[in-house]
């Protein structure tokens, strides 16, 4: 590897983090790390994957919100 920066470092200290998952595929944007450090066919440039992924992220974070109050939004005013 050639010299690397703290961004290359971060991305490989994630990866690693990831490992014992099992993770193998990545669905990223076009940061110059992802193409330094993976094998071209474990991963994918796009939003469509990613844009799937945040929704189930989003849609859990609301659910487990639910569990603290009675509802799932709530209003600032009285």
């Amino acid at each position: 590897m050639c010299c690397q920066n703290h961004k290359d470092i971060a991305f490989l200290e994630l990866k690693a983090l990831l490992a014992p998952f099992g993770i193998t595929q990545f669905y990223t944007d076009g940061w110059g790390a992802y193409e330094r450090h993976l094998e071209p066919v474990s991963y994918s440039v796009g939003k469509v994957n990613t844009q799937t992924i945040e929704r189930r992220h989003l849609t859990l974070r609301t659910r487990i919100k639910r569990l603290v109050r009675k509802t799932i939004c709530f209003s600032k005013s009285i």
